[in-house]
């Protein structure tokens, strides 16, 4: 296992309260400051230079994912269920699913496997233990609840063929791999623990799978991110310069690792709490799949 503290560069300083969800979609990277319910763009042909805002929620905005074949329009686990979203009209619910649970609670990040499906996790306002969910959004707008007993459910990442999903339970510090049909989307079996995070070494956030097949994960509390082979062995860590990253995205055609990272939380923060950095790496990544529904 190799370590380095690598050099990063501040993308952007937004002074976001909890920036999240980065993905590489269309030629930009798209992320979300989740407590202000605001859906951000970097455009790669302006060189990244500045932030443009693509939607504002009145609700928390977890994650979103593009919608095949219509520009604009996202797929977004936000406030307490799925909706697509579009800059300029109100939010199309397909389900609350969270209106229904015992405890206040909200979506979290969210992503779009390579079948077209949307997978999202929730969590309770209070971290509430097991209070959390992972659920599937199938190509005809139903929302499905594929697991429970989760408490802060994070971060899905899909291998590039669809079978295997990893899946963060944030607050358990545990990285779990599921096995996906990638025809039914059902789970073969239960999850398998991946992964799991000893106290001091940080708790599991955001993640992606790079072009390898090695896992990427953000370590919220500890400053670093974790490579690990998909046997299971840590390969590589990078500390970047804030204490808590929130999610990696991979570039699909150079050697950058984006992160987002939060103020919430930070006692004395910097101008890379709260920001979207970029960190040299040996490896790429895939841009973001969409989600096939509602042609």
């Amino acid at each position: 296992m190799t370590s380095t503290a690598a050099p990063a560069a501040l993308v952007v300083d937004g002074a976001y309260e909890l920036a999240e969800g980065g993905r590489w979609v269309d030629g930009r990277y798209v992320y979300v400051d989740i407590l202000s319910g605001r859906l951000f763009e970097l455009r790669d042909d302006t060189g990244l230079a500045a932030p443009r805002q693509l939607a504002q929620l009145d609700v928390p905005l977890g994650a979103v994912a593009p919608v095949s074949d219509q520009p604009g329009v996202w797929i977004a686990a936000a406030g307490t269920g799925i909706a697509l979203l579009t800059a300029d009209s109100a939010p199309e619910w397909l389900d609350r699913p969270e209106d229904r649970t015992a405890a206040p609670s909200r979506m979290n990040d969210g992503v779009a496997d390579p079948a077209g499906r949307f997978w999202a996790g929730s969590m309770a306002y209070d971290g509430t233990h097991g209070a959390g969910s992972l659920y599937r959004t199938d190509l005809d707008g139903t929302v499905v609840r594929v697991l429970d007993g989760l408490t802060i459910a994070n971060g899905p990442a899909f291998t590039a063929d669809g079978t295997t999903m990893y899946l963060a339970d944030t607050a358990a510090g545990t990285i779990l791999r599921c096995r996906v049909d990638p025809v039914s989307g059902d789970l073969s079996g239960g999850p398998e623990t991946f992964a799991h995070l000893r106290e001091g070494e940080g708790s599991p956030d955001g993640m992606t799978v790079d072009d390898e097949g090695g896992l990427w994960v953000a370590l919220w509390g500890t400053g670093t991110i974790r490579r690990y082979h998909p046997d299971g062995r840590l390969l590589h860590t990078v500390t970047v310069p804030a204490p808590h990253p929130t999610s990696v995205c991979l570039h699909p055609s150079d050697n950058r690792l984006f992160v987002t990272t939060a103020r919430h939380g930070v006692k004395s923060p910097t101008a890379t709490s709260g920001a979207v950095l970029s960190v040299p790496v040996p490896v790429r990544g895939v841009a973001a799949c969409s989600w096939r529904g509602r042609r």
